[in-house]
């Protein structure tokens, strides 16, 4: 049944193409949800390729639409999830989901999280809609996308620049110029770097707070005592650092504190059971869990923090004001080594890069030493973690021009 009606609050859809790993649907959920808590008549809706996307809880006013997935192997390349379907096929089917989605519920702001023309261009039919019928359309940039020699190939590729300056009405970039300007490396002639500098908004990182605790959510034993918290976000690409400090606890037993390691849910199950392997092994020391959906629990709780990088948790761990070594992944992307070395260089965290060796002894001495670090808290940087509260307001500034509009939707 469909009713004609007229909106009294924001519809606001985000969409994330999520093809590899956690990143993009957990800070899409952190926007939704903040949101919808800025105006209780506000509604969003994620478009998200990520296949655990319904692992997560979202608030009340938040709607999901999964689009069939693709996965990225190691040398970068792309094909779906479902091997025996020709990655074109998913592509054109990923396109017509995104165009029934918004056609359905009729947003009044579009919010595309990092890829301004979506995976493989399959965003350009919804921006090209959108556009006409008068939707504002923003791009969101995490802080950092990767080094220029990486970047400015792929985006020439993708002829990216190009649709961010016809489509995008503003582009926000969720951090701060002083860490990292993702933009700045790009070749632009003079008038359209001005045009797209006058679009520009950097918003500060996303506060991350706790969740509505889940019912009967259970913790591991470990979390109720003082502990090292390691994530390897969605683990695809984390083994190196869980073994990295296996091999540390196995070559000094006497680590202070022990460590409880949450492997992700894209972790291969060979690999997590040679870690489970090793880690039983060590008597308590470390223990293990595969996932955790609601992981600032742990990470509030924690003692300190061994992870990746990547952009989720770097704001998770300024927001619980945690003690933090940041382990960078270096390939496909350079992106978490420029983040782990800009926030090192503030006094934020500390990193160990794997290029300068992955003795055991080195990780052990960074576990030793991490209880005694700075919290990033006594750093003291305007506006770092006031990205929710900027993209608030840009909601309520950009998105207020379309409310009241005659609709015609399937769902209010």
């Amino acid at each position: 049944m469909r009713v004609d009606e007229a909106s009294i609050g924001p519809r606001v859809l985000i969409y994330s193409h999520d093809t590899f790993g956690l990143g993009h649907l957990r800070r899409s959920r952190a926007i939704a949800n903040a949101i919808v808590a800025c105006d209780g008549r506000a509604k969003a809706m994620i478009v998200s390729g990520s296949p655990v996307i319904d692992r997560f809880a979202f608030a009340p006013g938040v709607r999901t639409v999964r689009l069939p997935p693709v996965t990225k192997s190691a040398d970068g390349e792309y094909s779906s999830l479902d091997a025996a379907v020709p990655l074109a096929r998913t592509v054109a089917l990923r396109s017509e989901v995104i165009a029934r989605s918004c056609e359905t519920f009729d947003p009044d702001m579009i919010i595309v999280d990092k890829e301004p023309a979506g995976f493989h261009g399959e965003l350009l039919p919804t921006l090209a809609w959108a556009a006409a019928r008068g939707i504002r359309l923003v791009l969101g940039l995490r802080d950092v996308l990767d080094e220029a020699d990486r970047l400015v190939p792929e985006w020439e590729r993708k002829g990216a620049v190009e649709t961010m300056a016809r489509f995008y009405d503003e582009i926000w970039v969720y951090g701060l110029s002083r860490i990292h300007e993702p933009l700045a490396a790009l070749p632009m002639d003079p008038a359209l770097t001005a045009r797209i500098a006058a679009r520009l908004i950097f918003t500060g990182y996303l506060r991350r707070d706790l969740p509505e605790r889940r019912p009967g959510r259970e913790e591991p034993a470990m979390a109720s005592g003082p502990f090292i918290l390691v994530t390897a976000g969605g683990g695809g690409d984390g083994a190196s650092l869980i073994d990295w400090v296996i091999a540390a606890y196995e070559a000094d037993p006497g680590i202070p504190l022990p460590a409880l390691v949450a492997f992700g849910p894209f972790l291969d199950a060979a690999t997590r059971d040679g870690f489970d392997a090793r880690i039983r092994a060590l008597s308590g020391k470390i223990a293990a869990i595969t996932f955790d959906s609601e992981i600032e629990f742990l990470m509030r709780k924690a003692a300190g923090v061994v992870a990746m990088g990547g952009y989720n948790t770097f704001c998770e761990i300024l927001s619980f004001d945690r003690r933090a070594i940041l382990v960078p992944r270096t390939e496909p992307r350079r992106e978490q080594a420029i983040r782990a070395l800009a926030a090192e260089r503030l006094g934020l965290v500390r990193v160990l890069m794997e290029a300068e060796g992955r003795a055991p002894d080195r990780m052990a001495a960074a576990l030793r030493a991490l209880p005694d670090q700075t919290e990033p808290s006594r750093v003291l940087i305007p506006g770092l973690l006031g990205g929710l509260d900027a993209v608030a307001r840009r909601v309520r500034a950009l998105a207020g021009s379309g409310i009241g509009r005659p609709r015609v939707r399937a769902y209010s």
